[in-house]
């Protein structure tokens, strides 16, 4: 069981089982992969790097940022 979840912690320490990639592409499966932690937080992990670190969110940070990027306020980082 795991005692203390924190921003840049080893993804391999939150285990091997419970990753999703929703928003993997064309892009040969390099993307990131989410898992929705006990506690209602979501952790985000490179798929190319999963024994890197892990980012930690709230579940507020994630819905502010998904509602955002959908009303286009991400759009910048494409152009």
């Amino acid at each position: 069981m795991i005692t203390h979840i924190y921003n840049g912690m080893p993804a391999r320490e939150l285990g091997s089982e419970g990753w999703r990639k929703p928003w993997s592409g064309t892009n040969g499966g390099n993307c990131v992969e989410a898992l929705k932690l006990s506690d209602g937080r979501v952790a985000i992990r490179q798929s190319t790097d999963p024994d890197g670190p892990a980012l930690i969110y709230t579940m507020h940070e994630m819905e502010t940022f998904i509602s955002g990027a959908k009303r286009g306020e991400a759009d910048f980082l494409f152009a």
